[in-house]
């Protein structure tokens, strides 16, 4: 017989929120699977109207500007060294290293691709990552540094650098409004919690709601459907985009000191839902993408649940190889490190 848990009140406590933070991804992955769930089966669902279509299916930008406010508040003025410094590298290295990618194929393939993959698409997919994903991997397996580091990385989560690579090509324009829509929130959240000690403390406890139901709405337009659609070259974009994490993982920790060194790097082996979205930005610079727009989307959508699944067992992959060999942050020297040897001491 199963007994259940019962909390201080003694009222039957199931303890969810606690059962999915300790899946890797979690947060993410259990959200958009009951969001597809509905989608597929309940597509009325969204359509309700009033508030549960506001928060459901169109609140995604709105939550999405409360998140920014939050990641900016976790930065510590004191600490902000390290938390940008991660932040410029991920970012610096996701964008170059899928821009190269984008930029070979279209080269060698010309502008159809390959496996039906196009450069834009291969841009688009792995110039964004999933940031919601990884502010979940970072509570696990980093530290606050890592999740500081959202602040900077949360920028490639849209079409603004992917629509920079294509604009040096002349495809689309820069929007430097974009870059301003994404840094007011950031430094809202930024001063506030350097000025506040209990906003930051607040912002800090409710992310985990916050990315629960942003990615509710994220999945919303999301059904079983959309992996059909796109076929195999949606899985094809997915496994590509997650094979890139180990890229990440290796070149992430060439920059770190060693006893910084974490399995973070991984972590940005992802494609962002939000890039689904870029092929019709695109397309409204140049028309000529616009019939290539449906099945783009799809291969980034499907790209994106794929990256989902398969990047935290690639993380939880690296992180219990460098914790088996106490190298990075479980060397001596490390955070993490340190935290094992005091509680082994403490053991004895």
């Amino acid at each position: 017989m199963v007994k259940l848990k019962r909390n201080a009140e003694g009222h039957i406590d199931l303890g969810l929120m606690d059962k999915m933070m300790k899946i890797p991804g979690g947060l993410v992955i259990i959200p958009l699977l009951l969001a597809v769930a509905i989608k597929t089966f309940f597509p009325q669902f969204f359509e309700i109207g009033g508030f549960t279509s506001g928060l459901f299916k169109n609140g995604q930008p709105a939550m999405m500007g409360i998140f920014l406010i939050l990641c900016g508040s976790s930065i510590n003025v004191r600490q902000v060294g390290m938390p940008l410094y991660k932040g410029v590298v991920l970012t610096s290295i996701k964008f170059f290293l899928g821009v190269a990618i984008g930029l070979l194929v279209g080269h060698f393939f010309g502008p159809e691709g390959l496996w039906g993959l196009s450069p834009i698409v291969l841009i688009a997919a792995i110039t964004n990552s999933n940031s919601s994903l990884y502010i979940s991997l970072s509570s696990q397996f980093g530290n606050s540094t890592d999740t500081g580091a959202i602040s900077i990385l949360s920028l490639n989560d849209g079409p603004f650098f992917t629509l920079i690579a294509l604009g040096a090509s002349g495809l689309a324009n820069i929007p430097f409004m974009a870059v301003v829509a994404t840094l007011i929130p950031l430094l809202i959240g930024f001063v506030w919690g350097n000025l506040d000690t209990t906003f930051r403390t607040l912002c800090g406890k409710a992310q985990p709601i916050i990315i629960f139901f942003m990615t509710i709405a994220i999945g919303s337009g999301t059904n079983v459907d959309t992996i059909l659609v796109a076929g195999a070259s949606g899985i094809i974009l997915g496994l590509l985009s997650t094979v890139t994490a180990v890229v990440f993982f290796y070149v992430f920790n060439i920059f770190l000191p060693k006893r910084e060194r974490n399995a973070m790097g991984a972590a940005i082996g992802t494609t962002a839902l939000n890039s689904a979205m870029t092929p019709a930005a695109v397309a409204d610079a140049d028309p000529t993408f616009a019939p290539h727009v449906p099945l783009a989307t799809a291969q980034c959508a499907t790209a994106s649940i794929i990256t989902l699944f398969l990047c935290p067992f690639v993380v939880a992959f690296f992180d219990r190889q460098m914790r088996k060999n106490k190298l990075g942050i479980y060397s001596p020297e490390g955070w993490a490190g340190k935290e094992m040897a005091a509680k082994n001491g403490s053991a004895a």
